[in-house]
């Protein structure tokens, strides 16, 4: 999961501190994310999927399909 979050931010050449903004943490903290050192709360896993436009199933290494569901 901790690879998906980075390759993500990666693709879109942004750094962990523009995703740390949008997700309203510290740097330090989104780091702790991408190297696994700390579980990603709930809430923080949904924000990340809505940001990369994905599910929370990618992140979690459950599928290998990017698309996000359908919001219903």
């Amino acid at each position: 999961m901790y690879e998906r979050i980075r390759n993500l931010r990666e693709d879109k050449d942004l750094t962990q501190t523009q995703i740390a903004s949008n997700l309203n943490c510290s740097q330090r903290i989104y780091s702790n994310y991408e190297r696994g050192e700390v579980d990603i709360p709930t809430n923080i896993l949904i924000k990340l999927a809505d940001f990369h436009n994905t599910s929370t199933d990618y992140l979690l290494n459950r599928t290998n399909e990017k698309k996000p569901y359908p919001k219903g």
